[in-house]
């Protein structure tokens, strides 16, 4: 695999919060996605997840508590964790999360 360009490739998605998989390491899958201000519905995972912040501000509620992570801030979601993304979250985001073998 070669280099690859963060923030082109967020830039180049044909939709915010369509997220694209950049590569996988063990079980680990890497995705990259924009950010562009909607709110996103609230969610729940069997696996935990981690939200790392390439550029901008993720606006979090994460059972029922408002977190932001900004620009070079992580936040790992736990598994079952409820966690609904706020209006006003911009910029790029890495997800890197359990894939499962029959993916």
């Amino acid at each position: 695999m070669s280099v690859v360009d963060i923030h082109r490739t967020a830039a180049q998605l044909p939709q915010a919060w369509d997220s694209l998989l950049l590569g996988q390491a063990g079980s680990a899958g890497v995705k990259v996605l924009r950010m562009d201000g909607r709110p996103v519905e609230a969610e729940s995972h069997d696996t935990a997840e981690a939200l790392l912040v390439v550029e901008g501000t993720l606006r979090l509620v994460v059972e029922d508590t408002e977190i932001d992570v900004r620009t070079g801030e992580m936040y790992i979601v736990e598994a079952g964790a409820k966690h609904a993304v706020r209006p006003a979250s911009r910029g790029t985001l890495l997800i890197i999360e359990h894939i499962s073998s029959s993916a």
